[in-house]
């Protein structure tokens, strides 16, 4: 048994938590690409059959769950130590050095606004806040697929119309921000084919959430797609009124020529159906789609893709409400959960949302933000996780089906394998059904009852 509550008091208190986890695991055998001295760990059971992934061990129950749940698998995986402190010790290398592990990745997300030790006695915002953005830069991320019952969104990035780059960030004296494009070019036509493979292999009908109307940069991303349906076999339905590839050919052109000559190598036989909207139109349209479990995959810029999976995320619950008000209204009283899934509808409400970052180079990362982590722990470590009735432990199942997901998809034909991490996700719900245990107890629990991976 590993001593979480140590763990979790050192980082808490500002100790040394490099030192203090160095003790648990070995060096790896590997290091990313570009940096020979990156402090990357080992652990598992190494035996050759199952490919690793590479953990984040980032924050509060993000890094306190993830060393519970690696250490009941026994799978074999690295780590790499990217909390706060750490992050902001090494101005941000530690997000290189996971960026460009070799391998199938985990990157838990928490809250960015920590603060944290500068050096010189003072407390300071951590560098970078999360770190997502100088990761997906310096990872080479082009996109981020997040599914969510019928619809599945792809989210290009970075491409943003607005710069993060604060040396060249201005607001001038009259108040108008000033910025420059912050998209690599490349990066949209990377996501843009993405998204028209995945149209292609689905069958699924294919919505554009863009502005080539509005904004400059959605013009070159629209007409990147444009250029990208050339020669294809899919049918457009709804089309923009002008062609954005012949509008910004010059600039588009550009960006095709730093691409690999073969990149739209057998693309001639891709086939669906494409819509090609204004990014607004698609918040209706999703509640629509959600609502006749019509399956989509949309491809939006980052911000109005964060925007989207925000709807999804948030919009199961206002429709059960609305459904229960109906119900009453003919007199009924009804269970508005068990009608649902009765109804075939499979969104809860966000929490079981997952994501996938794909880099130009290398194995996706799978990634999982957790909300409130920190506050979460303040309750174990003050004694009382359930607020004296008025709250619940911690549940720690994403971390289980994020492993799950990611050793899968490491491991796409290992069959044994993916039968091994389902029974252990069932043996999880057995021990967290009921009334839920506390993470110490549920730790135990689970110790006890899955036998790790080889054993």
């Amino acid at each position: 048994m590993i001593d979480l509550i140590s763990i979790a008091k050192t980082e808490a208190d500002g100790g040394d938590l490099l030192k203090h986890l160095s003790s648990l695991f070995v060096p790896a055998d590997i290091t990313p690409d570009g940096y020979p001295n990156a402090i990357i760990w080992k652990g598992g059971n190494h035996d050759n059959n199952v490919n690793p992934v590479a953990h984040s061990l980032t924050d509060a129950y993000a890094l306190l769950g993830t060393i519970a749940a690696i250490d009941i698998l026994g799978l074999p995986f690295y780590a790499v130590p990217m909390w706060a402190q750490y992050r902001h010790d090494t101005s941000l290398e530690s997000l290189a050095w996971f960026g460009n592990m070799p391998c199938t990745s985990i990157k838990w997300s928490t809250a960015g606004d920590a603060y944290v030790n500068d050096g010189k006695g003072n407390k300071v915002v951590v560098m970078g806040k999360s770190g997502n953005a100088p990761l997906r830069t310096q990872a080479g991320v082009y996109c981020n697929v997040r599914p969510y019952g019928p619809i599945t969104v792809v989210r290009s990035m970075p491409c943003l119309p607005y710069s993060q780059d604060k040396a060249k960030f201005t607001v001038n004296d009259n108040g108008l921000v000033h910025s420059e494009m912050n998209t690599p070019g490349v990066q949209m036509a990377y996501a843009n084919r993405l998204f028209l493979k995945m149209v292609n292999d689905t069958g699924h009908l294919g919505r554009v959430a863009t502005k080539p109307t509005q904004a400059m940069e959605d013009g070159i991303n629209a007409g990147l797609h444009s250029w990208l349906l050339e020669g294809t076999k899919f049918e457009v339905g709804r089309k923009y009124a002008v062609d954005p590839y012949c509008e910004h050919k010059d600039k588009i052109d550009k960006i095709i020529k730093l691409l690999p000559e073969n990149f739209k190598e057998g693309m001639e036989n891709w086939r669906g159906r494409i819509e090609q909207h204004i990014s607004d139109t698609n918040y209706g349209l999703l509640i629509w789609d959600l609502i006749e479990k019509q399956n989509t995959i949309v491809f939006a810029t980052d911000l109005d893709g964060d925007r989207l999976t925000d709807l999804l995320a948030d919009i199961s619950d206002p429709l059960r409400s609305f459904g229960e008000k109906v119900a009453n209204y003919l007199g009924q009283d009804i269970d508005t959960k068990k009608m649902w899934n009765d109804m075939g509808y499979t969104t809860g409400n966000g929490r079981d949302m997952t994501s996938v970052m794909h880099r130009i180079d290398g194995p996706p990362i799978h990634e999982q933000t957790l909300g409130s982590a920190d506050a979460m722990l303040l309750r174990l470590l003050d004694g009382d996780e359930w607020m004296k009735g008025a709250k619940q432990p911690y549940d720690p199942r994403i971390h289980f089906v994020l492993i799950r997901d990611a050793y899968i998809d490491a491991n796409p034909k290992n069959t044994q394998l993916h039968e091994w991490l389902e029974n252990s996700l069932n043996i999880f719900d057995e021990v967290y059904s009921g009334k839920r245990p506390g993470f110490l107890e549920g730790y135990k629990s689970l110790k006890e009852s899955i036998s790790p991976w080889g054993s």
